[in-house]
């Protein structure tokens, strides 16, 4: 197990896998490395359902921190293809966290689940003493379907083209500039592109967007580990080969100058709201012409064929160990706090 991240799948094979409570014939989809989100069926409809940590970055504003946050919960039930429509939230908040600050990263989470069309239904709220930010709860998203509806993340197969939005980095980018706008030698300009980067973090919509397009087979956000990660863990969970071209993959402005600067791996750095789809080729350019309504870009990233690999640029690459963010993220800080 990493000391910091997401545990691998041997962890997951080794200490949880065998360790799933109750064995229910109602869940349809249980956890598994590399799958985002489980699937209960309630009376022949499916509940797809999705956990994560809520990190509010007081340093972003507090507004501007719960937008953020619940982002990353919402998009791991919408790459099910089924609409998020019900949120559960718990917060254990550090005792310094006043009222009013709490009270505008609630008008955040509120404003995008109405935008959205998300109820909230249950939660827990308070202080705690030894809780500490970023890390201050978690909450689960659910969505309510069809099961013939539910799109896989371990769902590629052989002859699909990959498609990948928006490109590496792109949370990444957007958090460190933001975060450390002094330790960076970027001019005024580039720094300003960099940083609005983090307002791309959110893939409800692009998943929304592209669900009901027929050939669409996998989606998966690629978060920690950066696309490299979110290409081995599609590939893995569903017993294929990616062979990818990273020239056509997009990269967002500001990106490839950030993380010069930063000294960070872009492929291995996470992105939160670049969305990894594959598609039948049939109906490739249905998916990227839906997309490009949108606004959002997106470039054949490569195909999946027959193996158990993910090759980039023609050579055969490991699973990242860790997010090439973390190392950065942590150099900058110690800098910060020695200043």
């Amino acid at each position: 197990m990493p000391e910091t991240g997401k545990i691998d799948r041997s962890f997951f094979e080794n200490v949880i896998a065998s360790r799933l409570g109750a064995s229910r014939t109602d869940v349809s989809t249980g956890p598994a490395h590399g799958v985002d989100f489980g699937v209960i069926d309630v009376d022949g409809a499916a509940l797809a359902l999705a956990t994560d940590p809520i990190s509010v970055l007081p340093e972003l504003g507090f507004e501007r921190a719960g937008e953020f946050a619940i982002r990353f919960v919402l998009t791991d039930v919408a790459v099910s293809g089924l609409d998020p429509s019900h949120l559960a939230v718990s917060f254990a908040l550090p005792p310094e966290m006043t009222d009013e600050e709490f009270g505008a990263v609630w008008t955040a989470i509120d404003r995008e689940c109405r935008d959205l069309g998300v109820a909230v239904t249950t939660g827990h709220t308070a202080r705690y003493d030894g809780c500490t930010f970023p890390w201050v709860g978690h909450g689960t998203a659910m969505a309510v379907g069809e099961h013939d509806d539910i799109i896989y993340p371990n769902g590629a197969t052989p002859g699909d083209v990959v498609l990948v939005t928006k490109g590496p980095a792109v949370e990444a980018v957007g958090l460190l500039t933001t975060l450390f706008p002094d330790h960076l030698s970027l001019d005024e300009s580039t720094l300003a592109t960099a940083q609005s980067r983090l307002d791309e973090t959110g893939a409800v919509r692009d998943a929304r967007a592209i669900a009901s397009i027929e050939g669409v087979t996998a989606m998966h956000d690629a978060t920690e580990g950066g696309l490299v990660g979110a290409f081995h863990e599609m590939a893995g969970s569903a017993g294929v080969r990616f062979d990818i071209a990273t020239d056509g993959i997009p990269v967002r402005p500001g990106v490839r100058e950030a993380t010069d600067a930063l000294g960070m791996d872009p492929w291995r750095a996470t992105s939160s709201g670049t969305l990894v789809v594959t598609v039948d080729p049939g109906h490739s350019d249905a998916v990227r012409d839906a997309l490009a309504e949108r606004g959002t870009p997106v470039g054949v990233a490569g195909v999946v064929e027959e193996g158990n690999s993910v090759v980039v640029d023609g050579e055969t690459t490991d699973p990242p160990e860790s997010d090439a963010s973390w190392p950065v993220y942590e150099r900058l800080l110690d800098e910060h706090e020695r200043r």
